[in-house]
């Protein structure tokens, strides 16, 4: 019997694990957090039956509580409540499914913990990866990548043959400290990482074009159904940035080493290409289970129901090259990497503020990229920041923006 906590549990992530878990009977949840949705959050506590949930605002949380006052539950809010749901006791797994840098410090601490992490919250390995992934391997902490594209790459790792370093001693797999292996033989096996992406919405379309796009088109992914704000990033491309970022950390390899693809079709999820020019690639449909279940599972691979790829009625796959260009967000994403330090928390946090201004009609598609330009050039880069430092530099970002929308 596996136990995880989740972190995020109402968001698209969240309620794709908690489908994982309905479909499989060796699951339990001991613990969930969630931001303001408590109708959902009481219909999974009151099916899932967790010992204890966490609700950001405390009037949710009383609120919660008169709800669920028929139940044996701890119900917490805030970031001490976000913390005690990924440290949990019983958990073994912590699911960070969470959107923001709100999800560094409870992974911080999840690790500390002894719980390993089911990574789909991207914002912390883009602005605290050189913290996390020491911490990780001090700890003796897997880190399984949940994106699609991140556990495409995982898994292309592994049929090659690839195993974390700590996993070889023994043959249980499951006993592996991380998914990097920093030996020289392993990283040099790795010629490039081919990070594919679907283009989003305005593939095609000119710098021009993207000035005049609508909150309602750029939420009409051709391929994916996801939450609305990882929706917007895909249509900007800024998605794909923050991904390279990951990549790096998690695969333990140069910007150098990281090409994007557009595959319009989303059948590729993400390939490696190795020393020898061999190039292995993960295929499927576009279905964020898969990756949520084999993070959960691994390293076992489960029968999950769902469609299958025909490849009798698959016409084509496709390959183009990004246009940086255009989508800005994808060009000042490796510009912020390349940079290092602070940047990426900069590029990261203006991004966060600006998507959610254009969700609210306050400005438009293209004025996403100004921000982040506006941001990236007026920052003095802290080369090798703490969780303080980070979390600073994430405020006095939303402080600058707030000073400049008048000029937008």
């Amino acid at each position: 019997m596996k136990t995880i906590a989740i972190l995020g549990s109402t968001g698209s992530i969240g309620t794709q694990t908690l489908e994982v878990v309905r479909a499989n009977g060796d699951i339990r949840v001991a613990a969930l957090g969630a931001g303001k949705n408590i109708e959902l959050l009481e219909r999974q506590i009151r099916e899932f039956q967790p010992r204890l949930a966490c609700v950001w605002d405390e009037g949710d949380a009383k609120t919660l509580r008169t709800k669920v006052a028929d139940l044996s539950i701890e119900i917490v809010c805030g970031m001490d409540g976000l913390k005690a749901v990924a440290t949990c006791e019983e958990a073994g797994i912590l699911v960070t499914a969470i959107v923001g840098m709100i999800g560094i410090v409870p992974t911080i601490e999840a690790i500390r913990a002894g719980k390993d992490i089911a990574l789909a919250n991207k914002e912390t390995l883009v602005t605290a990866g050189h913290l996390i992934m020491p911490l990780a391997k001090q700890c003796g902490v897997k880190i399984l990548p949940v994106d699609s594209e991140h556990s495409a790459i995982f898994q292309c790792l592994h049929a090659n043959g690839r195993q974390p370093e700590n996993s070889r001693s023994g043959s249980d797999l499951s006993e592996s400290s991380d998914i990097s292996d920093t030996s020289d033989t392993a990283k040099s096996s790795i010629d490039k990482i081919l990070l594919t992406a679907s283009g989003g919405p305005f593939r095609g379309r000119s710098y021009d074009e993207l000035k005049t796009v609508r909150v309602e088109d750029a939420l009409k992914h051709p391929n994916w159904a996801m939450g609305q704000k990882i929706t917007i990033d895909s249509a900007s491309m800024v998605n794909k940035g923050l991904e390279v970022m990951e990549a790096r950390w998690l695969f333990d390899v140069e910007l150098d080493q990281i090409q994007v693809v557009v595959q319009p079709q989303s059948i590729i999820h993400s390939m490696v290409q190795f020393a020898d020019g061999a190039v292995i690639a993960q295929l499927g449909t576009p279905d964020m289970k898969l990756p949520i279940q084999y993070a959960l599972y691994y390293p076992e691979r489960r029968f999950l129901a769902g469609e299958r790829l025909d490849f009798a009625k698959i016409a084509s796959i496709t390959f183009e090259n990004p246009d940086p260009d255009t989508f800005l967000g994808l060009k000042y994403a490796f510009e912020a990497a390349r940079i290092g330090g602070s940047m990426p928390t900069v590029f990261n946090a203006a991004n966060e503020r600006a998507v959610r201004m254009f969700l609210h009609r306050e400005i438009g598609f293209t004025d996403i990229y100004d921000i982040i330009r506006f941001c990236m050039d007026h920052h003095r880069v802290i080369p090798n920041p703490d969780v303080t430092q980070i979390l600073e530099t994430e405020q006095k970002v939303y402080e600058m923006i707030n000073g400049r929308q008048v000029l937008i």
